[in-house]
């Protein structure tokens, strides 16, 4: 592997878009420290290190959103526990739903998104709390609106990470009028952006923010409403760079130069390079939650009825920016 693809590879894994095994495995390194493992056992933990291993394992497992966690704390969480994180990104809550409904995932925790919950719940998929053991953590810091999902039938299934907006970032050295409103985001898909655009591969955020370009509510269930998006979508496909929720390396590498955008991204793009900026739609859109869940193990699931399996979970709980 020369340096280029090296360092490519390395940013890939340190803003999430695959996993630690996958870095090992891709540049090699992996065998290597298995290699010097074997040979100098004592090289690559500490003592300490070494114990928390015992009670906890090496590896913690994490599902959860492309460019969401910080490095820091990951290699702090390392250090003080023993157990390295290993992340599977996914892009949308439908792919993690049915990678977990699938079995065998391995997942320690996974990150949901409020609407979906309920859904977890019900399918028997994730675990109640045992609040005890998470003693930092404090109901009372949270607005109800951002905690309230994670509650199901009295039991706390979930803890909150993280709140956003959807929005739109552009390149504006490329785009110097960039849109401020969802239907000016699609008509520069098909037009200034065209074939430089992106768009979340999640139904939820394309679906609604289609939605939202004709004025409709963003939760819209009518099914006139439904296929005016739908016809919308079909439209612009062919305009489109790419359908990715991770839009982080194709605008980086100036491949994109628009892309539907969650807060974080937008943030993180933006001090990098000041020429991203990112746009509420004036029509409204989606404020979103993710939390924390524990997935039930396997053996103690509650078996799906046949229509829950292929169930869809889409939001009723978004809100009008």
């Amino acid at each position: 592997m020369d340096q280029k693809t090296f360092i490519k590879t390395l940013r890939s894994w340190q803003n999430g878009s695959i996993s630690c095994r996958e870095f090992l495995g891709r540049t090699g390194l992996g065998i290597a420290a298995a290699v010097v493992a074997t040979n100098m056992p004592g090289l690559l933990t500490s003592s300490a290190e070494a114990a928390e291993q015992a009670k906890l394992g090496d590896r913690l497992s994490l599902a959860t959103w492309p460019n969401y966690h910080s490095q820091e704390n990951l290699d702090a969480f390392g250090k003080t526990t023993g157990a390295r994180v290993s992340m599977s990104v996914f892009g949308s809550n439908e792919e993690m739903l049915a990678k977990l409904q699938a079995g065998g995932s391995g997942w320690d925790v996974l990150v949901p998104t409020n609407y979906t919950i309920s859904t977890y719940v019900g399918l028997g998929l994730i675990e109640p709390l045992d609040l005890s053991r998470i003693p930092n953590f404090d109901a009372s810091a949270f607005q109800q609106k951002f905690m309230a999902q994670g509650t199901v039938d009295g039991k706390v299934y979930a803890v909150p990470k993280n709140w956003g907006t959807t929005g739109m970032l552009y390149d504006t050295g490329k785009l110097k009028n960039g849109p401020t409103s969802w239907k000016e985001f699609w008509v520069a898909a098909q037009g200034p952006a065209s074939g430089r655009t992106m768009v979340h591969d999640y139904q939820l955020t394309a679906i609604g923010n289609a939605l939202k370009s004709f004025g409709y509510s963003f939760n819209s269930l009518d099914p006139k409403e439904l296929a005016d998006a739908e016809k919308l979508l079909i439209e612009v496909k062919p305009h489109l760079f790419a359908i990715n929720s991770d839009i982080q390396p194709s605008m980086r590498s100036g491949d994109a130069w628009l892309a539907m955008s969650w807060t974080g991204d937008a943030s993180q793009l933006h001090r990098d390079n000041a020429q991203m900026q990112f746009e509420l739609g004036k029509e409204g859109g989606e404020l979103w939650s993710d939390f924390f869940a524990i997935p039930k193990a396997r053996s103690t699931r509650t078996p799906p009825t046949p229509s829950s399996t292929t169930c869809s979970i889409r939001s009723t709980t978004s809100w009008k920016c």
